[in-house]
């Protein structure tokens, strides 16, 4: 999700904070154990696009400018092209390289992430920690399909409450948050491939971002360089610290979120965490994360098949920076 420069004041460690998210993912699919808890990028992930989704939604419903039809077209601009893109590019690869019944399994992946719902084909087939799953090249598309399910339901929701007085509509907000997130904690103990793969236990993420952009829009971004270190460290305990025996999602995601929301709503030019992330490293790459995101697994998955085997570390950086290059491009 970009910031729409038409609505809302620019903030560069947004994209810096992409990139503490889409890095740590990259490694942890690279196979870097130092990185076990590199999947939680994608939650960072999630907790941002609540906030800049509904900054921008309250925007233009402040303003009375709210067009469902303009929402929509803005996100099929932004998702579409690199998405089919990608799609396309693999086609040929899985034709060359694949063994029948996977042929048949990606097969499904490609009409499934066409219409959205990938999540649900790869909540049927297997576990996002399988070894299997490392041979599925759309498998990450599953949080795109979480995302999108989420686009097309919150602008609705929220255009149909806009008619209640702000502080219901936050409540409201806060109400679903809180039920979300207590069905994702008894999911994770009763049905976890479920619970990490539908929207209804991941929704709680989203909203806290939702939480933020209200925030926000109440009270303008007070720097505190303590609270924003307090966020960044969170991340970084997770990236580090988790790994794929931690239940997830669950109440240990409350670590990486809260630590996202801290830095969002504490973090802005003149806080240290804010200058770091600010660098124009780290947003360059936070700029292209989404092409990163789409373009590393598909290369890992596909290079795995070729090998028919596990990758030595030389490989692995190559193949990072062929996701990176393509994601340039």
């Amino acid at each position: 999700v970009l910031l729409d420069f038409n609505h809302l004041k620019y903030r560069p460690e947004i994209d810096g904070l992409r990139a503490l998210s889409i890095l740590p993912v990259v490694f942890f699919h690279a196979g870097f154990n130092l990185f076990n808890g590199g999947y939680i990028g994608v939650d960072i992930f999630f907790v941002i696009s609540g906030y800049l989704i509904t900054s921008i939604l309250l925007s233009d419903l402040k303003k009375g400018e709210f067009r469902l039809s303009n929402f929509y077209l803005r996100r099929a601009r932004r998702i579409l092209p690199a998405l089919i893109l990608v799609v396309i590019v693999s086609i040929p690869f899985a034709w060359l390289w694949m063994a029948p019944f996977q042929m048949k399994d990606f097969s499904q992946s490609v009409v499934s992430t066409s219409l959205f719902g990938s999540n649900f084909l790869f909540w049927l087939e297997s576990g996002y920690f399988d070894l299997s799953s490392e041979e599925k090249p759309l498998l990450h598309t599953w949080s795109l399909a979480v995302e999108e399910q989420y686009y097309l339901i919150f602008p609705v929701f929220l255009f149909l409450i806009w008619k209640l007085k702000e502080d219901k509509v936050f409540k409201i907000i806060l109400i679903f948050t809180v039920l979300s997130f207590l069905f994702c904690e008894w999911s994770s103990k009763n049905e976890y491939s479920y619970n990490f793969y539908l929207a209804p236990s991941r929704a709680w993420e989203i909203f806290v971002g939702s939480i933020a952009a209200f925030l926000i829009l109440k009270k303008k971004i007070v720097g505190n360089n303590f609270l924003s270190i307090t966020g960044i460290s969170l991340i970084l305990f997770s990236i580090f610290f988790f790994n794929e025996k931690t239940p997830f999602p669950s109440v240990y995601t409350l670590v990486p979120v809260l630590g996202v929301f801290l830095i969002i709503i504490f973090t802005n030019k003149d806080t240290f965490i804010g200058k770091l992330l600010s660098s124009k490293f780290l947003v360059n790459i936070g700029l292209i994360s989404y092409s990163f995101y789409l373009w590393h697994y598909p290369v890992f998955s596909f290079a795995k098949i070729k090998a028919a085997g596990s990758l030595s570390n030389f490989i692995v950086i190559v193949l990072i920076f062929l996701s990176l290059f393509l994601s340039i491009i």
